[in-house]
Order: structure tokens, then sequence, then C-alpha cells
């Protein structure tokens, strides 16, 4: 088994973004000091390719993005100040989702301890988001593999739209994404599955939304491979979430995506997207939650 993490690529940020990048060393930590995981099983991955990306993005907007040369209405967008050290991140990241895809076609699951940074679009990137690393993952997997049809499921509370925009006119890759109705992006893209929770939706109203939108999906597409978005900030006590989802009811979601993957035999990576909890360790608990459920629900059964 191998995990892929990119929190030793350390950022210069100002105050106001540490908090929230401080869950990747924390979850790495939790998980070996758990030991859920062993050192040799985590894995710093390769940056992704200006191939890899490209196959996703537009040359210009890779160019701007490795010169510096954004606009700061750009930088804006993306809410991160522009550094070379967050370009490498980012390739990194991405670099990690493809490198779990890689794994999990030999062992049926693997994890990015970051990613799912959905909001990247074609020509731009949004909300903390320079590349899609689940876009970027599903064409290299096609391009390196005989796998073709791809599932990306997105439970992250803000709707995937730089995903929904980017597989739009792919009938091979299908996104479909669980979220809140009135959370950011304030103008939501059309996955080929939307389904927009209300504000405050509990436990129950979640899980039977996801389950019967997971059905639908993988009956519709009939999918050979799956990449899973389990964001915390579904959680109650998120500041940017909305919603009203316990700890436990995420990890029933884990439980029935996994699930899913088990009875239709599908390799699974699972990804970190958002979370942003007013205490830092209940987003890395819920993400542990993901990662650990998976492992013993994947790999050791």
């Amino acid at each position: 088994m191998r995990l892929f993490y990119t929190d030793s690529f350390v950022l210069p940020l100002p105050a106001e973004h540490r908090f929230p990048m401080e869950k990747y060393s924390l979850l790495r930590k939790k998980l070996l000091d758990e030991q859920i995981i062993k050192p040799d099983e985590l894995v710093i991955p390769h940056a992704a390719t200006d191939e890899e990306i490209l196959r996703v993005h537009q040359s210009g907007y890779l160019d701007s993005l490795m010169t510096g040369s954004l606009t700061r209405q750009e930088v804006l967008k993306i809410g991160f100040p522009w550094t070379p050290q967050l370009v490498e991140r980012s390739r990194r990241s991405s670099g990690a989702t493809i490198e779990a895809c890689q794994e999990a076609l030999q062992t049926g699951f693997s994890a990015n301890l970051a990613g799912g940074t959905h909001h990247a679009f074609f020509d731009r990137g949004e909300g903390y988001c320079l590349f899609n690393d689940s876009v970027i993952a599903a064409r290299s997997l096609q391009h390196t593999s005989s796998i073709k049809r791809i599932l990306i499921v997105d439970t992250d509370v803000h709707q995937g739209n730089g995903t929904a925009a980017l597989v739009r006119d792919d009938p091979t890759i299908f996104s479909f994404s669980i979220h809140g109705a009135h959370n950011y992006p304030l103008r939501k893209e059309v996955s080929d599955l939307d389904i927009a929770l209300p504000d405050k939706a509990t436990d129950d109203v979640f899980l039977s939304a996801l389950s019967t939108g997971l059905e639908q999906a993988i009956n519709q597409h009939r999918p050979e491979f799956l990449i899973y978005l389990a964001g915390a900030d579904p959680y109650h006590e998120d500041q940017l979430g909305r919603l009203s989802i316990t700890r436990a009811g995420l990890a029933e979601r884990n439980q029935i995506v996994y699930n899913a993957a088990i009875n239709h035999g599908l390799p699974i990576v699972v990804t970190m997207a958002g979370g942003y909890a007013h205490r830092i360790l209940d987003t890395v608990n819920i993400h542990f939650d993901s990662i650990r459920m998976g492992i013993k629900m994947i790999l050791h059964t």
C-alpha cells in the first residue's frame, strides 16, 4: 500500500491562509501515530508534468502560472498569493492523485492526503485551486492504462464547478457533485449529476441523497474507476459549510461510497478536498476517518 502526500512543500503564506493548510501535516502525523500506515508507505509524488497538465488545462494559463504573470484579478480569484512554491505544491498535488490512481489499479485503494482541487477550470484557477487534480488524474489514467470510464464523486460542500465544466463534453468521465445549494460558487456549473442540498440539511437527508445519486451515476455511466472527493466541510461545525452533517454522518458517507466501489469492483482513490472547522483537529479527524475506513474496507478485507 502506498499513499501520497505533499505537506512537506511548505508555502510562504499570509497568516489568514496558514490555518486550513496545517491540516495536511496533522493528518499525516495522525495516520502515523495511530499506526494506520507505516512511514515507508507514505510517498512524496512527482510533480505533474506539462504533458499531464495540458491534457486538461490551457497552455497559456500554465505559462502564466509558471512565469508569475497572472493578472491581479486572476490571483484574487485563486485566493492565494502567487509564489513559485505554490505552483510546485499544486503540481505535486496533481502528481499525487495521478500516482494514487496507478496504485489503486494494483491494490484497489489509495489516497492523496491533499487534492480535491475541483474549482480549477481550463483557463483559470479559483477557490484555492490551481490545477484540477481529479480530471488531470482521470485523463492520465486513460492515457496510461486500459481504463476508459471514470466516475468522479464529489462530496465537498462546494460544487465541483471546475470539474463539471472540464468534463462537460467528455462522455468518458462522469461528474457527480452533492453540495450545498446556497454555498460557493454563486454561479454553479452543470455536472453530469448535481444534488443541491438546502442549508442545515441533516445526516438523513444527505445520506439518502448520496445513496440515490451514487446508484444513479453508476447505473448510468457504468464506470471502471472511481475518484472520490471526501471533503470535510459538510461538517456541522465547519466555518464555510452551512450544512448540519455530523462526524458519524460523514463516516457513513465514506461507507456508502466504499461499499459501492466494492460491490461494483471499482478501484477507488480518495482525496481530501475542503475542510475548515473551527477546531482544526475536527477536520483532521474527519479526513482520518475517510482514509482509515478505505484501508479497512478495501485493503484489509
